[in-house]
């Protein structure tokens, strides 16, 4: 009776690893579906990486790995989510919620993103802990310290507009960018401020509403805007009175507009629950075009708020030649990185595998 449970345990130890050898062995990196394609790509909120000082490095992965695959993904574009820091001007760090003094943590984003400064256009939300002191307190933000409009030489052709911040200075935490894919279709990439004043909602109104942009696809980024059950998220008790969230938004700027067809937002998560960082939903604009709303984040997947930061998730978005279809993926650069963990590194539950079409 011993032999038959040392044979059968001999054999349920086979079996595993033959399935861990097939499971790695399935294991493919990312590749365009057609050769003509482009691609977009998606980096969530980064603060729970730049806050402690062991996850710094997950986020240089991430940003080498886009890098790298600029010519074989044919990368043109790159976004982020927003809060880029846990705190935006903290000298004592608590050693709960981060152990990086808030210089650090700017240095840490701004070092990540300086692999792409040159390669490849970025756009960079700024949230809520983007500005006062550890949550938008008020609007003062360090974000034009360490990401001014001349980092990158990359956004520079692109850079069409700029708006005011808070201090009444054109920064690129308002800022549109023009853009014409490969298969030339023209795109504006408008970036809003965390729950943009009504005088920002009034200039992006204005910009995308110009002559010149009326053939334009508007594709807008902003921090808050989803939530995880894919409404527009309607109010957050926050200290500022003069912000509006992805509600009012969708009330006084998309709905209404003849162009936009495209939001992006992050902000949103729960811990270890993807379904709770991710929102996608469409509806359509004043002028009867499809308006698709994403939500992408991953802060807390990992350990939770005090984990490794996100797991390293990326949104990997291929624009097909066809102008019209966008097939969206959900891939792991840090999990792809060793041979024991690759096989996570597809994340290909519906709510982060699916496509979409533009009109």
């Amino acid at each position: 009776m011993k032999t038959v449970k040392r044979s059968i345990a001999i054999l349920g130890i086979a079996l595993l690893v033959v399935s861990s050898s097939i499971a790695q062995q399935k294991f493919e990196s990312p590749k365009l579906s057609d050769p003509d394609s482009w691609t977009m790509i998606m980096v969530p909120d980064t603060q729970s990486y730049v806050k402690f000082a062991r996850n710094q490095g997950i986020l240089d992965l991430m940003t080498a790995w886009i890098s790298e695959n600029i010519q074989p993904l044919n990368i043109k574009m790159v976004l982020c989510t927003g809060d880029l820091v846990e705190q935006n001007e903290m000298i004592v760090p608590d050693n709960v919620n981060g152990n990086e003094t808030s210089r650090n943590q700017w240095l840490a984003v701004a070092r990540a993103f300086g692999r792409l400064d040159g390669k490849v256009p970025y756009v960079l939300a700024a949230g809520n802990h983007d500005y006062g002191y550890k949550s938008v307190e008020h609007r003062g933000s360090n974000y034009d310290v360490y990401f001014p409009a001349h980092k990158n030489a990359a956004n520079s052709p692109l850079l069409s507009a700029a708006g005011k911040n808070a201090n009444g200075h054109p920064t690129l935490e308002n800022a549109a960018f023009e853009f014409v894919s490969p298969h030339g279709r023209k795109f504006l990439f408008m970036n809003l401020e965390f729950a943009p004043r009504d005088t920002i909602v009034q200039w992006a109104k204005g910009v995308s509403g110009q002559e010149k942009y009326k053939d334009h696809t508007v594709a807008l980024l902003t921090h808050s805007y989803l939530n995880a059950k894919n409404e527009p998220i309607e109010k957050e008790n926050y200290p500022i009175t003069d912000g509006n969230y992805g509600k009012a938004l969708w009330e006084k700027l998309v709905q209404p507009s003849q162009n936009i067809q495209l939001v992006f937002s992050g902000h949103i998560g729960g811990a270890n629950d993807f379904k709770a960082h991710v929102g996608f939903k469409t509806d359509k604009n004043e002028a009867g075009k499809k308006v698709n709303q994403m939500t992408f984040n991953a802060q807390a997947m990992g350990g939770g708020w005090h984990g490794n930061g996100g797991d390293g998730w990326l949104r990997i978005l291929e624009f097909l030649p066809d102008g019209k279809t966008v097939v969206v993926h959900t891939y792991s650069p840090f999990f792809a990185a060793s041979p024991a963990t690759k096989h996570l590194a597809w994340s290909t539950e519906k709510f982060n595998d699916f496509s979409f079409t533009l009109d």
